[in-house]
């Protein structure tokens, strides 16, 4: 039995794998604290080759990112040396609960992922997780934490003029959480799975 594709199919087959080929294993960078780590780590656990690998961003906060001479962007830029500029970034607004952050921090944290990432990059963005089963979880980044880093999170991807998009919220439940804020075993596989999802 003979199967003839017809012309359409293949020539959408054809960008579709164009597509993929032009972001590429590795193309999308990060950044954020420990609870973007552990999102990356869980990641390429599930196979996920699309963004980078972990590399060491825990307790990286917002501040830690707003200078774009930081260290913290140098630890970035060790990456773009590694995998050349990426075409994407995914912005992680993490905190500690004091000082929190403020919506013009988090603006500074796009402007520079656009400086560190290849012109005309796709900017992500997402609060830390939250803890739907127990909300006020993380001690890290205080009770109410959590929920105003996703709120930040939407305020930016609302925001027309930032051009930027919120996937949705990262979520972990009791039994995958370590400490109270962070990812045990299960919570990495689960959190991996999340970006899977939002990012291929």
């Amino acid at each position: 039995m003979h199967l003839t594709l017809s012309p359409f199919l293949v020539g959408l087959a054809g960008a579709m794998a164009t597509k993929r080929q032009a972001t590429g294993e590795h193309a999308m960078g990060f950044i954020g604290c420990s609870m973007a780590e552990n999102v990356a780590q869980g990641y390429v656990a599930s196979g996920g080759k699309h963004m980078w690998g972990p590399y060491g961003t825990g307790g990286l906060v917002v501040q830690s990112w707003t200078n774009t001479n930081s260290a913290s962007w140098g630890m970035f830029d060790k990456q773009v040396a590694k995998y050349g500029k990426p075409s994407e970034v995914w912005v992680q607004i993490c905190i500690f609960q004091n000082p929190g952050a403020t919506y013009d921090e988090v603006k500074q944290l796009i402007a520079n992922a656009r400086q560190h990432a290849a012109p005309g990059a796709k900017i992500w963005i997402t609060g830390q997780p939250i803890y739907p089963d127990n909300p006020s979880s993380c001690f890290l980044a205080g009770a109410q934490g959590p929920q105003l880093t996703v709120d930040l999170a939407k305020k930016a991807g609302y925001d027309a003029a930032l051009n930027v998009t919120y996937p949705g919220d990262f979520k972990l439940m009791r039994g995958e959480v370590q400490d109270g804020c962070h990812a045990n075993t299960a919570g990495q596989g689960s959190l991996g799975k999340q970006a899977l999802a939002f990012w291929g």
